[in-house]
Protein backbone atom coordinates (compact mmCIF):
# COMPACT_ATOMS: atom_id res chain seq x y z
CA UNK A 1 0.00 0.00 0.00
CA UNK A 2 1.41 3.42 -0.98
CA UNK A 3 1.85 6.29 1.46
CA UNK A 4 -1.09 8.22 0.02
CA UNK A 5 -3.40 5.20 0.15
CA UNK A 6 -2.43 4.46 3.74
CA UNK A 7 -2.95 8.10 4.75
CA UNK A 8 -6.36 8.16 3.06
CA UNK A 9 -7.31 4.95 4.80
CA UNK A 10 -6.21 6.32 8.19
CA UNK A 11 -7.95 9.67 7.71
CA UNK A 12 -11.13 7.89 6.74
CA UNK A 13 -11.18 6.03 10.05
CA UNK A 14 -10.50 9.03 12.28
CA UNK A 15 -13.62 9.97 14.18
CA UNK A 16 -14.41 13.68 14.29
CA UNK A 17 -14.22 15.36 17.66
CA UNK A 18 -17.53 15.17 19.46
CA UNK A 19 -19.50 18.39 19.59
CA UNK A 20 -19.82 20.03 23.00
CA UNK A 21 -23.56 20.68 22.80
CA UNK A 22 -23.61 22.52 26.11
CA UNK A 23 -21.10 25.05 24.77
CA UNK A 24 -23.01 25.35 21.50
CA UNK A 25 -26.23 25.96 23.43
CA UNK A 26 -24.67 28.64 25.64
CA UNK A 27 -23.05 30.38 22.68
CA UNK A 28 -26.00 30.24 20.28
CA UNK A 29 -28.91 30.80 22.68
CA UNK A 30 -28.71 34.63 22.55
CA UNK A 31 -28.41 34.65 18.75
CA UNK A 32 -31.37 32.35 18.23
CA UNK A 33 -33.50 34.20 20.79
CA UNK A 34 -32.62 37.56 19.20
CA UNK A 35 -33.48 36.17 15.77
CA UNK A 36 -36.95 35.24 17.00
CA UNK A 37 -37.32 38.43 19.02
CA UNK A 38 -36.47 40.51 15.98
CA UNK A 39 -38.58 38.39 13.63
CA UNK A 40 -41.67 37.84 15.82
CA UNK A 41 -41.60 40.81 18.17
CA UNK A 42 -43.30 39.12 21.11
CA UNK A 43 -40.95 38.20 23.94
CA UNK A 44 -42.89 35.17 25.20
CA UNK A 45 -43.34 33.75 21.70
CA UNK A 46 -39.64 34.30 20.99
CA UNK A 47 -38.77 32.34 24.14
CA UNK A 48 -41.11 29.49 23.16
CA UNK A 49 -39.76 29.31 19.62
CA UNK A 50 -36.17 29.44 20.87
CA UNK A 51 -36.89 26.47 23.12
CA UNK A 52 -38.54 24.63 20.24
CA UNK A 53 -35.58 25.30 17.92
CA UNK A 54 -33.08 23.96 20.45
CA UNK A 55 -35.30 20.97 21.17
CA UNK A 56 -35.36 20.14 17.45
CA UNK A 57 -31.59 20.64 17.25
CA UNK A 58 -31.07 18.32 20.21
CA UNK A 59 -33.23 15.61 18.67
CA UNK A 60 -31.40 15.93 15.34
CA UNK A 61 -27.90 16.27 16.80
CA UNK A 62 -26.79 12.90 15.41
CA UNK A 63 -27.52 14.13 11.89
CA UNK A 64 -25.35 17.24 12.30
CA UNK A 65 -22.40 17.15 9.90
CA UNK A 66 -19.52 19.37 10.89
CA UNK A 67 -18.08 19.17 7.37
CA UNK A 68 -21.19 20.79 5.89
CA UNK A 69 -21.77 23.77 8.20
CA UNK A 70 -20.80 25.30 11.49
CA UNK A 71 -23.06 24.48 14.40
CA UNK A 72 -24.21 28.11 14.49
CA UNK A 73 -25.36 27.96 10.86
CA UNK A 74 -27.04 24.60 11.40
CA UNK A 75 -28.97 25.86 14.43
CA UNK A 76 -29.96 29.10 12.66
CA UNK A 77 -31.29 26.99 9.79
CA UNK A 78 -33.41 25.05 12.26
CA UNK A 79 -34.57 28.33 13.87
CA UNK A 80 -35.46 29.69 10.45
CA UNK A 81 -37.59 26.61 9.74
CA UNK A 82 -39.27 26.95 13.14
CA UNK A 83 -40.12 30.59 12.27
CA UNK A 84 -41.53 29.53 8.90
CA UNK A 85 -43.70 26.91 10.62
CA UNK A 86 -44.85 29.52 13.15
CA UNK A 87 -45.91 31.96 10.43
CA UNK A 88 -47.67 29.23 8.50
CA UNK A 89 -49.62 28.31 11.62
CA UNK A 90 -50.52 31.80 12.75
CA UNK A 91 -50.53 33.83 9.54
CA UNK A 92 -50.10 36.80 11.83
CA UNK A 93 -47.16 39.12 12.25
CA UNK A 94 -46.81 41.03 15.44
CA UNK A 95 -45.21 44.45 15.73
CA UNK A 96 -41.93 44.82 17.55
CA UNK A 97 -42.91 45.62 21.10
CA UNK A 98 -40.95 47.83 23.39
CA UNK A 99 -38.04 46.73 25.51
CA UNK A 100 -38.09 47.11 29.28
CA UNK A 101 -37.54 50.63 30.45
CA UNK A 102 -34.40 51.19 32.44
CA UNK A 103 -34.76 52.75 35.88
CA UNK A 104 -33.12 56.04 34.88
CA UNK A 105 -35.42 56.62 31.89
CA UNK A 106 -38.04 59.31 32.02
CA UNK A 107 -41.63 58.71 30.92
CA UNK A 108 -40.92 60.95 27.93
CA UNK A 109 -37.97 58.85 26.70
CA UNK A 110 -39.96 55.67 27.21
CA UNK A 111 -42.86 57.10 25.20
CA UNK A 112 -40.54 58.25 22.40
CA UNK A 113 -38.86 54.84 22.26
CA UNK A 114 -42.22 53.06 22.15
CA UNK A 115 -43.39 55.37 19.40
CA UNK A 116 -40.18 54.78 17.42
CA UNK A 117 -40.51 51.00 17.83
CA UNK A 118 -44.13 51.09 16.66
CA UNK A 119 -43.10 53.21 13.70
CA UNK A 120 -40.21 50.89 12.84
CA UNK A 121 -42.53 47.89 13.19
CA UNK A 122 -44.99 49.50 10.80
CA UNK A 123 -42.24 50.29 8.30
CA UNK A 124 -40.88 46.75 8.51
CA UNK A 125 -44.39 45.33 8.25
CA UNK A 126 -44.61 46.87 4.80
CA UNK A 127 -41.53 45.01 3.60
CA UNK A 128 -41.74 41.77 1.64
CA UNK A 129 -41.23 38.62 3.75
CA UNK A 130 -37.79 37.91 2.27
CA UNK A 131 -36.46 41.32 3.29
CA UNK A 132 -37.93 41.01 6.80
CA UNK A 133 -36.28 37.62 7.18
CA UNK A 134 -32.91 38.89 5.98
CA UNK A 135 -33.10 41.80 8.45
CA UNK A 136 -33.98 39.39 11.26
CA UNK A 137 -31.05 37.14 10.41
CA UNK A 138 -28.63 40.07 10.11
CA UNK A 139 -29.67 42.22 13.05
CA UNK A 140 -31.66 39.85 15.23
CA UNK A 141 -29.39 36.83 15.03
CA UNK A 142 -26.23 38.74 14.18
CA UNK A 143 -25.50 36.41 11.26
CA UNK A 144 -22.90 37.34 8.68
CA UNK A 145 -23.83 37.83 5.04
CA UNK A 146 -22.01 34.57 4.28
CA UNK A 147 -24.09 32.64 6.83
CA UNK A 148 -27.28 34.28 5.56
CA UNK A 149 -26.35 33.30 2.01
CA UNK A 150 -25.89 29.67 3.08
CA UNK A 151 -29.22 29.67 4.92
CA UNK A 152 -31.25 31.31 2.16
CA UNK A 153 -29.58 30.02 -0.98
CA UNK A 154 -28.84 33.56 -2.16
CA UNK A 155 -25.35 34.65 -3.15
CA UNK A 156 -23.36 36.68 -0.65
CA UNK A 157 -23.41 39.70 -2.93
CA UNK A 158 -27.19 39.44 -3.36
CA UNK A 159 -27.63 39.32 0.41
CA UNK A 160 -25.50 42.44 0.80
CA UNK A 161 -27.30 44.25 -2.01
CA UNK A 162 -30.76 43.37 -0.72
CA UNK A 163 -29.86 44.39 2.84
CA UNK A 164 -28.31 47.64 1.65
CA UNK A 165 -31.34 48.56 -0.47
CA UNK A 166 -33.79 47.54 2.24
CA UNK A 167 -32.03 49.58 4.91
CA UNK A 168 -31.73 52.56 2.55
CA UNK A 169 -35.45 52.30 1.85
CA UNK A 170 -36.27 52.09 5.55
CA UNK A 171 -34.08 55.13 6.28
CA UNK A 172 -35.70 57.12 3.48
CA UNK A 173 -39.19 56.21 4.70
CA UNK A 174 -38.18 57.05 8.27
CA UNK A 175 -36.77 60.44 7.24
CA UNK A 176 -39.88 61.15 5.18
CA UNK A 177 -42.03 60.42 8.23
CA UNK A 178 -43.66 57.45 6.53
CA UNK A 179 -45.41 54.57 8.19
Amino acid sequence: MGGTGLLGWLVGTVEPEPVDWNAVYEEELPRVYNFFRYRIGDRATAEDLTALAFEKAWRARRRYRRDRAAASTWILAIARNVAIDYFRRTRLELPIDDAHAESDETPETVAVRRSDLRRLGALMGGLPPRERELLALKFGAGATNRAIAKLTGLSESNVGTILHRTIAGLRAAWDAGGR
